[in-house]
């Protein structure tokens, strides 16, 4: 008797648990927007040069009235063209304010106003996140619509201070299934409360096998929302050793460029992309493009200088000048760029 009143309380409360679950997902599902992204790429064989066109997919959720919508760094950081999808289908254009690569968290905002009202979420404080509670996440694997799952979170990684504290970290561990499509996603308590924006997962087939990672609420909240970092639009491949002497560096090592999106701070600097590909230890490395060697005249040959580079990139301010000394075809170059007035955020 004992046996079945404990199997009929299980079975009750997974129950009440799964009723719960599917309330919040109706509750929050319109604040959860499929983000599409289109990005070109020269691709250079022998004397041929292609313009290519490529298709990024990610997740992302609705903040304030004024259409902003967090999600990850990774998904918006090189692109050119930003569509966001509601979950009634609208579709609304959209550009990067802030980005922060290191912890993963981007803030975009929508320059159309969407014809029907936003549905906003609210972000939790995720330093009150304790390991074994319950969370869900929305987010749109690969494209095909809003989908719904449900774990624990399984591991807390506080914020790693390094090179003087600069550069950001703060994740949550969880075995909540984040697939193509679904990082930028909102990871919500049992609260409808937004603790982490989904990141990354670690796996040897390229799909989930029960370890994701997300940026927590507390850091995209103190990034974006506070400090404001400028979308740099740069994706670049430190070099060092043999392929800095390959590439005929004037110093010990340097940046190469391999991506600029269009409208960002790498653009308007004036950085030229890479084009040509190449197999270098089993990974493909774009050449052809710029190679940084210092901003500000601080040289990007190590670990500390990088790090105190990008902290003058993170703090420029209305008015300030950037400067970059750069290696082009063989000759060393200087750019300059004036960083103009930017939009200020305020959330509601």
């Amino acid at each position: 008797m004992k046996i079945i009143l404990i199997l009929l309380f299980i079975f009750y409360t997974e129950q009440i648990t799964s009723q719960n679950i599917s309330k919040l997902y109706e509750e929050a599902n319109a604040s959860v927007v499929l983000i599409k992204t289109w990005q070109p790429e020269i691709y250079s064989q022998g004397n041929f040069k292609t313009l290519l066109t490529l298709e990024g997919l990610g997740s992302g959720f609705v903040i304030s009235n004024d259409g902003d919508i967090m999600t990850a760094a990774h998904i918006v950081q090189n692109a050119a063209i930003i569509k966001v999808v509601f979950s009634d289908g609208e579709e609304v254009p959209a550009k990067v304010l802030y980005s922060y690569p290191t912890a993963d968290v981007a803030l975009i905002r929508l320059t159309e106003l969407k014809k029907t009202p936003l549905s906003v979420v609210t972000l939790a404080d995720s330093d009150k996140v304790k390991i074994g509670d319950q969370v869900f996440v929305i987010g749109s694997p690969f494209g095909l619509g809003h989908s719904l799952s449900v774990g624990y979170v399984s591991g807390k990684y506080s914020p790693e201070k390094v090179s003087s504290g600069f550069i950001k970290t703060d994740f949550l561990q969880t075995d909540a299934a984040v697939n193509e499509g679904s990082s930028g996603g909102p990871l919500f308590n049992m609260n409808g409360e937004v603790i982490g924006i989904a990141s990354f997962i670690i796996s040897h087939s390229k799909g989930f096998q029960g370890i994701s990672f997300a940026a927590t609420s507390n850091i995209a909240k103190e990034l974006l929302c506070d400090e404001r970092p400028l979308w740099t639009g740069i994706e670049a491949y430190f070099i060092t050793g043999s392929l800095a002497e390959i590439f005929n560096l004037p110093q010990i090592a340097g940046v190469m460029v391999q991506k600029v999106a269009p409208q960002s701070l790498g653009a308007n600097l004036g950085l030229q992309e890479s084009y040509y590909y190449l197999q270098i230890d089993g990974d493909n490395l774009a050449v052809g493009g710029d190679v940084l060697l210092s901003f500000n005249d601080v040289p990007l040959t190590n670990e500390k200088n990088m790090t105190k580079a990008w902290s003058i990139i993170h703090n420029l301010q209305y008015g300030d000048t950037l400067k970059a000394k750069i290696l082009r075809k063989g000759k060393i170059m200087n750019l300059t760029f004036i960083i103009p007035k930017t939009e200020k955020f305020s959330p509601n």
